[in-house]
């Protein structure tokens, strides 16, 4: 079990910019998940991989992707209250999910 977080990379975010807007993204699709998932995604350690995206339209594309693939996901809009504009895409979210399904969706992408 894994969780990928894309955040990107186009935006100019700080560190602790991306640093918050990778938790929203973790815990807001850690909630949209079952609550068998999120037991054993916590039993087996909670493994979180965050990788780049190029844009936008990359992050919809793979939320719509994990949509397919049944899997919890959340898109992060940014509040706009210190760097960015509001309702700026940041982030996603794809998991808790097994890792081969997960994969489907962000396995191409690379490390942030």
């Amino acid at each position: 079990m894994k969780q990928v977080i894309v955040a990107r990379t186009d935006i100019g975010m700080g560190r602790g910019k991306l640093a918050a807007q990778v938790a929203h993204a973790s815990l807001s699709a850690y909630e949209d998940a079952d609550s068998r998932t999120r037991k054993k995604w916590k039993g087996e350690g909670q493994k979180k991989v965050v990788v780049k995206a190029r844009g936008e339209k990359e992050l919809f594309r793979l939320a719509d992707l994990a949509e397919r693939e049944g899997l919890p996901h959340a898109v992060v809009r940014d509040a706009g209250h210190t760097q960015l504009d509001p309702g700026t895409v940041t982030a996603l979210a794809v998991g808790p999910g097994q890792d081969n399904l997960v994969d489907k969706v962000t396995g191409d992408l690379s490390l942030y």
